[in-house]
């Protein structure tokens, strides 16, 4: 568990810093001109201190106060520039700006503060129209499954016991160039989907079935639980608003309807089933780890509806949970859905 823990936590942190390596290095690269420029600027000045002891118009003790404070002032000067700096990234950002840069980059210092240009060789500018927007996607709620001929008060799995979890990153790019109703949203996700056995039964791995069978002891918890790494695709309708700018135009699904339908498709990492009970008056946890005879290849369809960032979120497995039992039992989910763009 600690080695698949390990794995999923390094997945989703490349995927979640993947993008911003690049930006970072950019940044560097600013900063180092800003601390380049003082330092310029800096040995300037001392040369110029040096003269003027040299010249005799200063005397050694005034000369090292005056470069204990240039040295000062050139130091807060790169503090404060390259906050600057950063705040104009992280403004133009915020705002939908880009930079868009035909050969070398050049910084300059005046009066007025912080300056980008080189002489009609970088230009920024806000993107006059962005089509694809990325987000966090969270999502939460009960699991449980489907066999045929079978509804869900004769489950043999707790309601209320058994849940799923996803927890991923997605992309939703507008379809249509005059028209926001119609999106795709697609990602990369990881889905958790755990059944509690009821009547105080476990899994059991019977040759190429997978049955449930009494425990020999009261067992205080037993949970199954799948983990998943899927690549989901919806498409997303509902409608938005255009705001428009003197340069630029972006569309707002702030508050608004938001109805998704597609699926997902991917692979069973692990699956691994959790006892916990008590013998001869010792607290005792059991982790059994193994295939369980579940598909390695995961398949569904799914949706979801709701207002904003917040939606109700229905998915359903077309594959059977296990590849060969007799009755076929396919993962149902339901819950609360997030998407924070």
């Amino acid at each position: 568990m600690k080695t698949h823990t390990l794995v999923f936590a390094l997945s989703l942190w490349i995927i979640s810093i993947f993008a911003a390596v690049a930006q970072e290095a950019e940044m560097d690269k600013k900063r180092d001109l800003i601390v380049q420029a003082e330092k310029a600027a800096l040995k300037a000045e001392v040369d110029n201190i040096n003269k003027r002891l040299d010249n005799g118009t200063i005397n050694l003790q005034e000369a090292e106060g005056l470069k204990v404070d240039a040295a000062t002032k050139h130091a807060l000067n790169i503090e404060n520039k390259v906050a600057i700096l950063e705040n104009r990234v992280a403004l133009n950002e915020r705002n939908g700006e880009t930079v868009e840069s035909k050969s070398k980059f050049k910084i300059t210092f005046g009066d007025d503060g912080l300056d980008f240009n080189n002489s009609n060789d970088t230009t920024y500018k806000r993107k006059e129209d962005i089509r694809t927007y990325s987000s966090f996607t969270f999502a939460f709620g009960l699991n449980n499954a489907i066999a045929d001929g079978r509804s869900l008060d004769d489950s043999p799995y707790k309601i209320g016991g058994s849940r799923f979890a996803e927890i991923g990153l997605s992309w939703s790019t507008r379809v249509f160039k005059e028209s926001n109703f119609l999106r795709v949203r697609y990602g990369l996700s990881f889905q958790f989907n755990g059944l509690k056995a009821d009547d105080n039964k476990y899994f059991v791995e019977n040759g190429a079935q997978t049955e449930l069978e009494e425990y020999p002891l009261d067992l205080n918890k037993q949970k199954l639980r799948m983990d998943h790494l899927v690549i989901p695709l919806h498409f997303e309708f509902g409608p938005s608003k255009k705001i428009v700018r003197d340069d630029y135009f972006r569309y707002n699904t702030e508050n608004s309807l938001r109805i998704g339908l597609g699926g997902y498709a991917g692979v069973n990492l692990s699956t691994v089933q959790k006892l916990k009970f008590d013998d001869e008056g010792q607290d005792v946890k059991q982790k059994q780890k193994g295939n369980f005879n579940t598909n390695n290849f995961i398949y569904g369809l799914s949706a979801y509806a709701g207002w904003g960032e917040t939606s109700i979120y229905l998915k359903y497995d077309l594959n059977p949970i296990f590849k060969n039992n007799i009755i076929e039992e396919r993962n149902v989910s339901l819950g609360i859905r997030f998407d924070f763009e």
